[in-house]
């Protein structure tokens, strides 16, 4: 039997990822300028004093929806690696990072772009962001220093062809000589 307290911890919970999905849900269709408190209190039906009891303010929500979107493409390029053969790897990962980014560019604004309190690079980093970056390294190999710094290369590189093609500063026509062009030059990176 369910006990009030447990039932009360299930709804809060229940509650808290209600807030982030719709969260990431209106950015995706109108942009992050359009998720206000406001807003975001009356798509789910709580008041701004509940929203304020999950999160301290807006940014805490933005940094939700990406640690949650950082999970989720963690779990994709996990799948991708897994499903290439080995010397695939690194293209893999990189088609499935470009991919995750073009199906999710609001949630992909959260993880990459916009302001967060989120701690990357350090004991604090959480275990998504983790699990992201273990990926893109594991494309490459066993994890060392030189694997993950092919891994920083890559991710920076990719990163900029997603910022670039999301702002249309870039054609979309020409992605996938970047990418071969990209994956040669960090596929057979000489030790």
């Amino acid at each position: 039997m369910v006990t009030a307290t447990e039932r009360r911890e299930r709804q809060r919970a229940e509650r808290h990822q209600l807030i982030i999905t719709t969260a990431r849900e209106l950015a995706e269709s109108e942009g992050w300028e359009a998720v206000t408190t406001r807003k975001l209190a009356d798509k789910v039906e709580y008041s701004q004093p509940v929203l304020y009891g999950h999160f301290a303010n807006m940014e805490a929500i933005r940094d939700a929806v990406a640690v949650e979107g950082i999970g989720e493409m963690a779990e994709q390029l996990r799948a991708a690696r897994e499903a290439a053969p080995a010397s695939e790897g690194v293209r893999a990962v990189c088609t499935a990072y470009l991919a995750f980014a073009a199906a999710h560019p609001a949630a992909y604004q959260a993880m990459f772009t916009l302001p967060t309190k989120v701690k990357w690079a350090s004991d604090e980093t959480p275990a998504p962001l983790r699990a992201a970056f273990g990926e893109i390294v594991s494309a490459f190999g066993p994890f060392n220093d030189r694997n993950a710094a092919l891994a920083e290369l890559i991710w920076g590189s990719l990163h900029g062809m997603t910022v670039l093609l999301l702002s249309g500063r870039i054609p979309q026509e020409a992605q996938e000589q970047r990418l071969d062009l990209l994956v040669a030059l960090f596929a057979n990176a000489p030790a």
